[in-house]
């Protein structure tokens, strides 16, 4: 790929975490990051005092942080847009990307709460009373939890998978410097 070049989805995604690692490297090295950090330092005497480097420039940094934080809304925008101008194939429908990235989400909060469902539905609650047990049965069975765990672990899948298609098919509105 040129530099001159439209970046695919995934490139931009790759060059937005980039940017955030770079904004943050650049951010602590300024002089109130590190005020901050150091104010909640355990130590209670300071035996040294900090100094910019030779070759470190606050307003040069502070310029180039600008300049990334620009980048990075400018490529979050183009992000953002195409997103909600592209659409995938899921269940037999035309969603956008936006859309589906909702859905991912969901379906990945869903498998975390259907996780807890099928371990508590593992077992019974057995309560001990006047020489007699007491089971207490589950909201849902243990094997109607694992089918519909199982069937959200593969709606996640097959949406995941058809994302990362898009990705490495679409192109993002924004040439990279």
């Amino acid at each position: 790929m040129s530099i001159s070049e439209k970046l695919y989805l995934y490139e931009a995604l790759e060059l937005r975490a980039e940017y955030d690692a770079r904004i943050k490297t650049v951010k602590e090295c300024l002089p109130e990051s590190r005020k901050n950090r150091d104010r909640f330092s355990f130590s209670s005497e300071k035996e040294y005092t900090l100094q910019p480097s030779p070759e470190f420039d606050v307003k040069k940094t502070r310029k180039e942080l600008q300049k990334l934080d620009i980048k990075r809304r400018k490529l979050n925008a183009a992000i953002q847009k195409t997103n909600f101008e592209n659409h995938i194939k899921y269940k037999n429908e035309s969603i956008t990307l936006n859309e589906a990235l909702e859905v991912r989400k969901r379906l990945n909060e869903e498998i975390g709460e259907l996780h807890s469902q099928t371990v508590n539905a593992a077992y019974q609650k057995v309560i001990y009373k006047e020489d007699r047990d007491i089971i207490e049965k589950n909201e849902v069975s243990y094997e109607e939890s694992v089918k519909n765990l199982n069937s959200a672990r593969l709606d996640f899948r097959k949406i995941n998978r058809a994302i990362r298609k898009a990705s490495y098919k679409i192109q993002v509105d924004f040439i990279d410097e």
